[in-house]
This record gives structure tokens, C-alpha cells and sequence, in this order.
């Protein structure tokens, strides 16, 4: 069972995706993203055509690559921002 710290660590580590069926752009991005993960990470696609919100928010402007919040890339991969995301996500050393 994992406790609330390595929850939270989880949590920091999940790039979210948003996307559509049937779109080759996301479908590429989603492909070539999976090996930058490195058990670093994982990915959480978001179907923006399953929620109005999300769909009124990205509409034609997917495949966009998020994290916590703060947006990574759009459109292609960015392989530099997943990088520096997945860095500043890491667990600091101990002192």
C-alpha cells in the first residue's frame, strides 16, 4: 500500500495528455513520449471529446502535453520541457 508522501510523489509525475480518437497527431506525440518516461513517469490521456469543458478549452489545438497544470507542448513533442518536467518532479537528493 503506498502512503500519502509516495501518492503525492505519483502525482507529480503524471503528464496529461489531451486528445482525441482517431487523431494521428496524438497518436504520434502519445508514441514517441512513452520512451522519454523511463518508469519516470506516466501518461494520463484526457478524451476532449468526453467532457464539453475540455473541449471548449483545446478544441483543434491537440495534442497538447501537460503537466500539473502547466503547459509542456502542443501540437508535437517537446522533448527538452518533458525532460525539465520530469526533473523538477524527481524526489530531491538528502542533504
Amino acid at each position: 500500500m503506498a502512503t500519502a508522501v509516495e501518492r503525492s510523489l505519483d502525482a507529480m509525475r503524471v503528464l496529461d495528455v489531451y486528445s482525441r480518437p482517431g487523431c494521428h497527431l496524438c497518436e504520434l506525440l502519445i508514441e514517441e513520449l512513452m520512451p522519454l518516461l523511463r518508469a519516470r513517469g506516466c501518461v494520463q490521456v484526457h478524451d476532449i471529446d468526453r467532457d464539453p469543458e475540455l473541449e471548449k478549452k483545446y478544441g483543434q489545438r491537440i495534442p497538447v502535453v501537460e503537466h500539473r497544470g502547466r503547459l509542456l507542448c502542443e501540437f508535437k513533442l517537446d522533448p527538452a520541457a518533458i525532460e525539465r518536467a520530469l526533473r523538477e518532479a524527481e524526489p530531491s537528493a538528502p542533504d
